[in-house]
């Protein structure tokens, strides 16, 4: 029996590596994103089971029009990874501009509840009823780094979002959980590869993990049966500078 994905931001980093991990092990993956050439090289790079959707996270109207057209070409869905978002240069947190700090929530949180959303519609009227959601949170989800006020704050209300998701969805046979990661080898995460600010006011290149450990970690958290959920995961560069004092 087939099994169908939709991941956000499917066109690099984290999406890119998990879209190609979960289609390599059975399932069609939706590659949604606002990069629609990058989209199609992921879906060139999987074959047949790949649909590129082009789709802005944070515009509600987008979410709705891109999951209209997974129903339409899967008919199902087993599993969204939450995966999209955004963080902003770092800067002291009074003088984060209004804009900066509203991209980083319609992206990060918003973006999460549409897919969310879209997804409950679809898990609780298909047959069998369910399916799994996984959201991208961040260590930042935990603690924050020095000067990523927007981006901490946006993980932390996605912790919440994660467990009010997992509540919600226990009528639908809807399974929530959250990997919060810690320095994977993306273009995001490049300032903690060169030298990041830390707590003391040191700044230090920090060791990093291939993105592929991640996305195995994202396919075994997927493969669970729907009456079993991984509630929260976290995936670490073992020597990072998280876990002790700052």
């Amino acid at each position: 029996m087939s099994k169908f994905a939709v991941v956000t931001g499917a066109n690099k980093g984290i999406g890119r590596v998990t879209s190609i991990a979960l289609a390599r092990n059975g399932w069609q993956v939706g590659l949604l994103g606002r990069d629609l050439i990058g989209l199609q090289s992921v879906a060139d790079e999987i074959g047949d089971t790949a649909l590129p959707v082009h789709c802005d996270v944070s515009d509600r109207k987008s979410v709705s029009m891109a999951f209209s057209t997974i129903k339409a070409k899967f008919n199902r869905l087993d599993l969204l990874f939450n995966n999209a978002g955004v963080v902003i240069p770092a800067s002291p947190l009074e003088e984060v501009a209004t804009e900066d700090w509203k991209r980083v929530f319609d992206t990060n949180v918003g973006g999460v509840f549409y897919c969310t959303q879209e997804a409950f519609l679809l898990m609780q009227d298909q047959k069998p009823q369910g399916g799994r959601i996984i959201n991208n949170g961040s260590i930042s989800a935990h603690v924050p780094r020095p000067n990523y006020a927007p981006y901490t704050a946006s993980k932390h209300a996605i912790t919440g979002l994660t467990r009010s998701t997992s509540l919600d969805g226990r009528k639908y046979n809807i399974a929530c959980g959250q990997i919060d990661i810690g320095n994977a080898d993306t273009n995001m995460a490049s300032v903690q590869r060169v030298g990041a600010l830390q707590a003391n006011g040191q700044v230090m290149a920090e060791p990093m993990i291939d993105a592929q450990i991640v996305a195995n970690a994202v396919l075994h958290m997927a493969a669970l049966p729907l009456e079993a959920n991984i509630q929260f995961m976290t995936v670490i560069a073992t020597k990072m500078p998280y876990i002790g004092r700052g």
